[in-house]
C-alpha cells in the first residue's frame, strides 16, 4: 500500500529503520511507533519507498 502523504512516508521510513535494528525503537514517536508493531517489514518497505513528489505534507480526510 503506497503512502498517501509525505508524513506517512517519513513515518514508515522511521519504523522500517527501527524494525531492521538501525534505529532504537525508543526513539520512535507517534505513528511510526504503532507502525513498527502493526506492519511487516515488507509493508513498511513498500510504504517508505513511495515517492514524495506531488504528495501533500499531511492527508486531510
Amino acid at each position: 500500500m503506497p503512502a498517501k502523504s509525505a508524513a506517512q512516508q517519513k513515518a514508515a521510513g522511521a519504523a522500517l529503520s527501527a524494525k531492521r535494528g538501525d534505529t532504537p525503537k525508543s526513539d520512535l514517536k507517534g505513528a511510526s511507533k504503532s507502525m513498527v508493531k502493526s506492519m511487516s517489514e515488507t509493508e513498511l518497505e513498500e510504504m517508505a519507498s513511495t515517492s514524495r513528489k506531488n504528495k501533500p505534507q499531511h492527508k486531510s480526510d
